[in-house]
């Protein structure tokens, strides 16, 4: 076994845990996982893992082999893609993780560029507003919406969008549109939560700051749900200005306070800390980026 294999293979011990977790993502047999992390540590002589009944963790030295190790792989798997060129097109599966709402809207019907370049590749796109596993779930990348929470992972920033109030029209016909955030009080309050802020909605105009803690008369799990109850003008909602992008533009759905300002949302994508992000993913991000700016 030639040393790059190796090194993935102790690289993917390290980022599951296991032996055999790393096997199942490998699709190899555990034993010649152990084999693997065995002969490269006589090969080097020194151990790398510290062995227990639960989980495998990296010894001092096993740590820093492995920062190393990463560095190496990723500058093989960059020239390789160098010397082969990307103009040949993709290949082979991609599976990317997304909100069910922002994908719907902003990365589903732009797919056709992406996919029309490069013909032999199958794309996997599993939308789901909670945070899952991407190692688990095996993501080759996961778009995500607002602050990131877990440190075990490698993220980049693509975006950011306004965070704004939003009301349907028929809503704010019958209830009135609130003027100041204190004027929130009075209406009824929609709560995405996973969203980020809950209940609780901080405005800044200028140096000024507030913080209003609306009447949730809603609180709705998926996106979709926050959506319907707006339009259905069920509620006033704090929500990133691309998940209700269609219906501002209609004018079904209509911004207020809109001199007050509110912590923007990011978009981000991320991969599990260590792993290498295959080239058909950072060719993913990379036209993503474009087409969403």
């Amino acid at each position: 076994m030639d040393r790059f294999r190796e090194m993935e293979i102790f690289a993917r011990v390290i980022e599951t845990g296991t032996f055999s977790a790393a096997a199942r993502q490998l699709k190899i047999g555990q034993p010649a996982v152990s084999k693997a992390v065995a002969a490269l540590e006589e090969r080097l002589g020194v151990r790398l893992l510290a062995r227990s009944t639960r989980r495998l963790a990296p010894t001092e030295a096993g740590t820093a082999y492995h920062e190393r190790a990463l560095r190496a792989l990723t500058e093989a798997n960059e020239a390789d893609a160098g010397a082969q060129g990307l103009s040949r097109g993709l290949e082979g599966r991609l599976r990317v993780c997304a909100p069910v709402t922002f994908a719907r809207i902003h990365l589903v019907p732009r797919l056709a560029t992406f996919l029309d370049a490069h013909p032999k590749l199958r794309m996997e796109i599993i939308l789901d507003d909670r945070v899952i596993d991407v190692l688990e779930e095996n993501i080759d990348v996961a778009l995500r919406l607002g602050e990131l929470k877990d440190s075990a992972l490698t993220a980049s920033k693509l975006g950011e969008s306004d965070r704004i109030i939003v009301g349907g029209s028929t809503y704010l016909a019958q209830r009135g549109v609130p003027h100041t955030p204190a004027d929130l009080l009075a209406h009824d309050g929609i709560v995405y939560a996973p969203g980020t802020g809950g209940d609780e909605w901080r405005f800044r105009q200028g140096a000024s700051e507030t913080s209003i803690r609306i009447q949730s008369r809603l609180v709705i799990t998926a996106a979709e749900g926050v959506r319907a109850a707006v339009i259905a003008g069920l509620g006033l909602t704090a929500a990133s200005r691309w998940m209700f992008a269609p219906e501002l533009a209609s004018g079904q759905v209509r911004q207020v306070l809109s001199d007050w300002m509110l912590p923007p949302v990011p978009v981000w994508s991320v991969y599990p800390a260590g792993r290498l992000a295959s080239a058909k993913a950072r060719e993913f991000v990379k036209w993503f980026q474009r087409v969403l700016t």
